[in-house]
């Protein structure tokens, strides 16, 4: 047999390997200087960070591109969909990531399982998948190769908006300012990029998909970038020199929007991430439309969620079958639930997550709609929300001193038929005469314009509150001076006899009581 065979017949599987794979040369990129002299704190100043010194050939500053292949045009590099309507993107971990590194960037994934049609899935038997790997730097190739496709995730490339952002070239996505029609919305000044660095502004052959131009896209350059004039920008909006382009913490809802509407997607999504602000169904206070899939994520700083609807008038049906509100304590549908499936009409209780997020859900059918929904939504410093039949609640850091000026509140919701019976194991608030300064509030109902059954402080052994209808709300304050322990407290569900209508207090021993 001829020696040379084997090397022939592996021909072709080494050139196939090798159109995935980047070529080791290097574009011209930006450095520190005196206009960008940490890189900016956007996305694309940790990519660059992450970037320097690389040896893989790579366009606008992170896009790899692959041997044998016009990655400039990408009209047909989408991963397929399936027959229930999610896309579903294999990928692998290389084994050089530690498991809370694995964690990081599984949670970045989740924004698009929730925001679009799109997941991010463990690869099974699938023939194209990510390689997600700590390579050289940050980086992606453009939307499906075939095969093994790499994705960088290198030192300095772990935070959640460069995930996302390598993601989003994966999903098939250009940098935003190399939109076809980007000269219609913006400048760029030649004079200040060097010509060797040029490339990063071309103007692609891309599909606009008919949407906005998004200035702030996590995709979009910051104004400074590859700036070679110290003191000088290389780009501005032409409505407005002045404004920021880029530097978006996370993808933003034109970039969920562009996933769905490119992928086709049955899914409409909203991201709210200001401290407080409204949240309405399509088309409020006309009807809503049929067949709507809505998500609303509300991810604030870092203080909880509180969220109070205004207005509910959603299509009544038995087990809210049909259409419904279903309201998640986390940013994803995986999150313990905070309100079930619910309909009709009338009040519903304001509802605090425990955390900085909150996703509402909104389903309707091919039947009759209604007004839908208004909501309002603000940051708390602390508190929850609580939906079992039995269970402690405490005040914050229990049984260690709580933390001095805070307001905490506290609604307990039970179903319309029952009524709260709430005890109190123990208590340490700072005293105080008529517990002017730290204080515990019981109201008989979801907020602070309810009857109020007490207000207490000191060191109360024995107290039995009960409401009169199913919710209860504790509001804990407190003020600079001395702390205490705080308290914990125990409430139970119980069914509504009809013969407690004002509801009670029923206390023990205490060392302050104001009532």
């Amino acid at each position: 047999m001829d020696s040379s065979a084997p090397i022939l017949l592996l021909l072709p599987w080494l050139l196939s390997v090798a159109l995935t794979l980047p070529i080791e040369v290097i574009f011209p990129r930006a450095t520190a200087n005196e206009t960008n002299p940490v890189f900016g704190d956007d996305v694309f100043g940790d990519i660059l960070r992450a970037n320097e010194g690389t040896n893989v050939l790579l366009r606008e500053t992170d896009i790899a591109v692959p041997l044998g292949r016009n990655s400039i045009s990408c009209k047909t590099c989408l991963w397929p969909k399936s027959t229930n309507g999610r896309v579903n993107v294999p990928y692998v971990f290389d084994e050089k990531y530690s498991e809370g590194e694995k964690s990081t960037i599984r949670e970045a994934m989740k924004d698009f399982a929730t925001m679009t049609c799109v997941e991010f899935v463990p690869k099974t038997a699938e023939p194209n998948y990510l390689s997600i790997h700590p390579g050289d730097g940050c980086w992606s190739f453009m939307g499906v190769l075939g095969g093994a496709q790499g994705v960088s995730l290198g030192g300095g490339c772990l935070g959640y908006r460069t995930i996302q952002h390598e993601l989003t070239h994966a999903l098939g996505f250009w940098h935003e300012q190399n939109r076809s029609d980007r000269n219609k919305y913006i400048d760029v000044f030649w004079q200040y990029i060097s010509p060797d660095a040029s490339i990063n502004y071309q103007e692609m052959d891309t599909n606009n998909l008919g949407m906005e131009y998004d200035y702030v896209s996590a995709m979009h350059y910051e104004n400074w970038m590859f700036s070679n004039t110290s003191g000088k920008i290389t780009m501005a909006a032409k409505d407005d020199p002045s404004r920021r382009l880029g530097g978006a913490k996370e993808l933003t809802n034109l970039d969920y929007s562009k996933i769905n509407r490119l992928y086709e997607c049955d899914v409409v999504s909203t991201l709210l991430n200001e401290e407080r602000g409204t949240l309405k169904s399509a088309n409020y206070p006309s009807p809503y439309p049929n067949n709507a899939k809505s998500y609303f994520l509300i991810r604030t700083g870092s203080q909880q969620v509180s969220l109070k609807f205004e207005a509910f008038d959603i299509q009544s049906s038995p087990q809210c079958s049909a259409d419904y509100i279903k309201i998640y304590d986390g940013s994803t549908k995986s999150s313990p639930v905070l309100l079930e499936k619910s309909c009709g009409t009338g009040k519903h209780p304001p509802l605090i997550a425990s955390g900085r997020a909150l996703l509402l859900e909104f389903l309707s059918d091919g039947a009759q709609t209604a007004t839908g929904f208004k909501a309002l939504y603000e940051t708390v410093e602390c508190g929850g929300t609580y939906t079992t039949p039995l269970r402690n609640i405490t005040s914050p850091n229990y049984p260690k001193d709580y933390p001095p000026s805070k307001v905490c509140l506290y609604l307990i919701s039970a179903p319309p038929s029952y009524t709260i019976s709430l005890r109190v194991v123990t208590m340490d608030i700072e005293k105080s005469r008529q517990c002017r300064r730290d204080y515990l509030e019981i109201y008989n109902g979801d907020s602070t314009s309810a009857p109020l059954l007490g207000r207490f402080c000191g060191s109360l052994m024995m107290c039995s509150p009960r409401s009169n209808g199913n919710s209860m709300l504790l509001r804990f304050v407190t003020n600079g001076d001395t702390q205490g322990k705080g308290f914990l407290l125990r409430y139970s569900w119980g069914k509504n006899s009809g013969t407690n209508t004002q509801g009670s207090a029923t206390l023990g021993s205490a060392s302050e009581i104001m009532e």
